[in-house]
Parts: C-alpha cells; structure tokens; sequence
C-alpha cells in the first residue's frame, strides 16, 4: 500500500502536485482522506469520485494544504476506482487522478428478533417511519462550511462494543438492510458525551431509533446518537467535545438497551470507528 500511495503522490507531483490518500485501499463503508499541498498558480476547485463531488477544505493542522474527506459506500462494489482533482492552471480548467481501489469488507450476518410491529408497519407507523426518514435525510444533505472540528475524536462512551458497522440485519428471518453504526453496551441511564464540538440539529422521538440525536460537525460530518432515554441538549446548542448530551435507553426498535452510535459524512453512512481512527491520525492530530 506505501509503495501504491508513492507512486500516486509521485505522479502528481510531477504535474506541480503533492497529494496523499490516506488509504489507497479502502474496504466499503469506510472512509479515506485525500490531502493536497497548495501551489502558486493552482486553484483548486474539489475532488470527484464516481458521481460524487467533495469540496476541498483548508487543512486544520497544516498550513498551507488542503484536505477531503472521501466516504466510501457501504454498496458500493469493489473494483478500481478514479479519484478525480479538478483545478484551474494558466486560465484553464484541469485535472489529475489518483486510484482508490475498493475493497469487500466481508461483512457478517446478524440475526435479530423483535416486536412484529417493527418490522411490518402498520400504515400509521410506515407513514411515520417514512417521514422520519425523509427529514433525516435532508438534514445529512446539508453541508455546513462552518468547521467544529479542530480537536480529534473521542468515543461517546468507554464500554464494550457489541455490534461492529456492517452486519447484515436480519429481523425476524427477514433481511432488512444493514447495520449502519456501533453499538455499545449501556445500561439505562449511561451517560453519553459528544464525539466532537458541533451544533445539535435534531433531538427528537423516532419510529425505529427511538430517542435520537444528531450533531452536526461541519462540512458534511454528522454524529449520531440512538435509543436514548433522555436529552440534557437541545436543537441549536452548541456542545463541546465530551459535554454530556444525554443517557442511554432502550427506545425505538430494539432488542434491549444499548447505544447505537454513527457516523455519516456528505450522506453516507461509514463505520464510526474505523472514521474517527482515519481522522485522528491523518487530520486532527493532537
């Protein structure tokens, strides 16, 4: 992989770049970082993958340099695949490529049991669930320029992981999509801290989640924090890293009380874990 990332880096310094990719190799649903060196003469307009556009932000750490974060989605297939970086030199628009190759993160199975009800909705409750949804999805639609971040991940809690991101869910011997976070073993009433500074932007009661917050990072990084039972934060504050935001439950649709905790950059659900260890050792280093 060392040998891949030089040889990417090499070829673009070559054109008047230098730019690293954090992970060449990326498995689906995890995240990569791409960091590029100013130059005189270049204006750097983003980065491109398959359909998907990533602006280019000033790095927090370094001077003079700018950084993207890459997720990579959970359906995505593997194969090669073209990481464009669009930018204007000599009055003309531009660009060079790097190659992420994208790799099956061979993720397992898991089987659940739960109420009926949570898994064929009543009309009442799919129409609830479907308007949850669609106001979720355009709040992680939104991308905020304001940047929280400036110091590195901690995890919402110390406790014992008891479902990795990825797990294939099967409820009641029905496949239902994919679990899309960590879970942690809480029992009601465990504290819950920020991950990181950011803004709260919703903190409400929903169908499946139960008692849900979200944070709101900056430039598309949104935290997410599931079947709490209870808020000490509202809509519109702004918390701090390790403030505590609220306790853990047993809410929504669940088999017992725990935290299901998540991460989604630009509107992609990625593994919380492997995204905040990528993060702290390429971008918010302490």
């Amino acid at each position: 992989m060392r040998l891949l990332l030089l040889l990417c880096s090499l070829s673009l310094w070559l054109f008047g770049f230098n730019a690293f990719v954090s992970d060449a190799k990326v498995a689906n649903g995890k995240t990569t970082l791409v960091e590029i060196k100013k130059e005189d003469g270049y204006r750097y307009r983003g980065i491109k993958l398959a359909s998907k556009e990533f602006e280019l932000y000033d790095h927090p750490k370094k001077a003079g340099w700018l950084y993207a974060i890459v997720p990579i989605s959970y359906y995505q297939k593997p194969e090669d695949m073209r990481l464009v970086i669009s930018f204007v030199h000599n009055s003309k628009e531009q660009s060079r490529e790097l190659f992420i190759k994208v790799e099956d993160g061979k993720y397992e199975k898991e089987k659940i049991s739960v109420q009926p009800s949570k898994v064929k909705l009543s009309g009442k409750n799919k129409e609830r669930a479907e308007r949850e949804y669609a106001e979720a999805m355009k709040i992680y639609s939104k991308v905020t320029q304001k940047n929280y971040l400036v110091s590195a991940f901690i995890y919402p809690m110390q406790s014992k992981i008891t479902s990795d991101f990825g797990k294939a869910r099967v409820y009641n011997d029905t496949l239902n999509g994919f679990h899309g976070g960590t879970d942690f073993r809480a029992d009601v009433g465990t504290p819950i801290v920020a991950v990181n500074d950011g803004v709260v932007v919703l903190a409400s009661d929903r169908f499946y989640s139960g008692n849900s917050m979200i944070i709101d990072h900056g430039r598309g990084v949104y935290s997410c924090y599931f079947h709490m039972s209870r808020f000490d934060v509202k809509v519109g504050d702004i918390v701090k890293r390790g403030v505590q935001i609220g306790l853990s439950g047993k809410s929504g649709r669940v088999t017992g009380p725990h935290l299901h905790f998540a991460i989604r950059v630009n509107n992609t659900l990625v593994d919380p874990m492997q995204f905040i260890a990528t993060l702290n050792q390429n971008l918010l280093q302490e």
